[in-house]
């Protein structure tokens, strides 16, 4: 009889502590590939934004928001992962900026248990739960269809590259060459293997130099991100080409959104990284839930220009609520 009740009271214990187990709060960590870009910001808010949502329905999320400084930190990144995966956290969203050197610590955080989802860049690997991103290839398309316009089909461009390694920004380059050298053969790239590095500081040094080597011949530019569209926009003003070199980047800042209502900008490439946090979060939750989560989740993408920017469906793209959010 007292054997029984052993063992009946050890099932009761191993019941409460799985219910209690259950009932804990979810740690998830969430990895920027940096810190400093309003770009990651957004991010930031959009997983608050689906810890709030989550916590009124009951379920019990705590962001933990941690990634390197600057975006050319793979080492720091890596090894933000791994001392997750030693936390034993119950998830990662992870924003890769690397598509090579961050598969080991990914697939070491898989294979102990811990669900991953991969937001914004592309990784070579299959390990993660989903990718939740942009389509940057068409993001890249729908730059060079607007740059190729803006020109007539005729003069010289440059392309601005990011950094080598980075598969959002490698997708959006192949997408602008696709579409320019396929629809409009009248235009001459100038130059299409320089790189902005990963800061608005790196980008403005680079640019500097593309416009000095190639002055006024050049007719058009494109920038793949939120720092190599704002050190190409600096370096414009500096050389007294801005508003006479038709320009068009990518992403949206105060500092580009100023640049385009003033005319220095024609047109950006604009995501949706509110929504890609949000969505990185919730889709992590729902595979930590034994739930079937889509291998791709396309969180959009869209075109702004001085002429709509004030529309009310892109809002929280162009000025994301951050305040709500991030306090």
């Amino acid at each position: 009889m007292n054997l029984r009740w052993i063992r009946l009271s050890a099932l009761l214990a191993g019941l409460l502590a799985a219910a209690a187990a259950a009932a804990a709060p979810y740690d998830i960590a969430v990895i920027p590939k940096g810190t400093t870009h309003e770009f990651w910001k957004s991010v930031h808010a959009g997983a608050i934004k689906a810890q709030r949502e989550l916590a009124a329905a009951g379920v019990e999320v705590n962001v933990i928001w941690k990634g390197p400084l600057r975006e050319d930190d793979r080492e720091q990144q890596v090894q933000v992962v791994e001392n997750f995966v030693g936390r034993r956290v119950a998830g990662i969203v992870l924003a890769p900026l690397d598509r090579k050197a961050l598969v080991a610590p990914v697939e070491m955080a898989v294979r102990g248990r811990i669900p991953v989802v991969v937001i914004d860049s592309a990784l070579d690997s299959r390990a993660a739960a989903s990718f939740v991103a942009t389509d940057n290839r068409e993001g890249g398309r729908i730059a060079a269809r607007h740059l190729g316009r803006l020109l007539g089909g005729r003069g010289n461009v440059l392309l601005l590259r990011y950094a080598v390694g980075s598969a959002s920004t490698d997708e959006r380059e192949e997408g602008f060459l696709e579409v320019m050298q396929r629809d409009f053969p009248g235009l001459r790239l100038l130059s299409t293997d320089q790189h902005a590095g990963p800061t608005r500081d790196t980008a403005k040094r680079a640019a500097e130099n593309l416009l000095s080597r190639f002055g006024a011949a050049v007719n058009g530019v494109f920038a793949p991100n939120e720092s190599s569209a704002t050190g190409m926009l600096l370096a414009l003003r500096d050389a007294g080409l801005a508003g006479k070199v038709r320009f068009v980047g990518f992403d949206s800042s105060e500092t580009l959104n100023a640049g385009l209502k003033a005319g220095d900008i024609d047109g950006l490439v604009v995501q949706h990284p509110l929504n890609m946090g949000y969505l990185g979060v919730k889709t992590l939750v729902a595979a930590l839930h034994g739930e079937s989560v889509p291998a791709r989740i396309d969180t959009g993408v869209g075109f702004v220009t001085r002429e709509n920017f004030d529309d009310p469906a892109l809002a929280e793209i162009v000025r994301p609520p951050l305040d709500l959010y991030l306090k």
